[in-house]
């Protein structure tokens, strides 16, 4: 048997604000979106052209409360062709939480604090 990933979900605190911040900081746009009739979720697909992978936000109406993201060790990665012109993005955009100058990586994070792995391409291969 073969697996294909599609997909990765975060919940989301405040769904315009994620969804703001995935499009600034990585260039993720809507591809579509999930209502539940009653209003008590929304689920919105963010994607680029680069790859079909796709990241899942979910808000949920009835979680008030700050998602417990345990010791933030678990991350989503991302490979830029623009290394350098990234970190000062990001940078400039505060949302920098750590970088590893000997393995050539930083992550950011975003809203709901999940963590960003950014990597550069190495050895042409993406």
């Amino acid at each position: 048997m073969k697996y294909k990933m599609i997909h990765e979900n975060f919940n989301v605190a405040d769904l315009d604000v994620s969804l703001k911040f995935y499009e600034e900081a990585l260039g993720l746009r809507e591809k579509r979106r999930s209502v539940a009739a009653d209003g008590s979720y929304i689920i919105v697909y963010v994607g680029n052209e680069e790859t079909p992978f796709e990241l899942e936000l979910t808000w949920l109406r009835d979680h008030p409360q700050k998602y417990d993201l345990g010791e933030e060790e678990f991350h989503l990665a991302f490979r830029t062709d623009d290394y350098e012109g990234s970190l000062r993005k990001h940078t400039e955009m505060g949302c920098v939480a750590f970088i590893n100058e000997a393995m050539g990586i930083y992550f950011i994070t975003d809203p709901d604090g999940y963590w960003l792995e950014i990597l550069p391409v190495r050895n042409g291969a993406w």
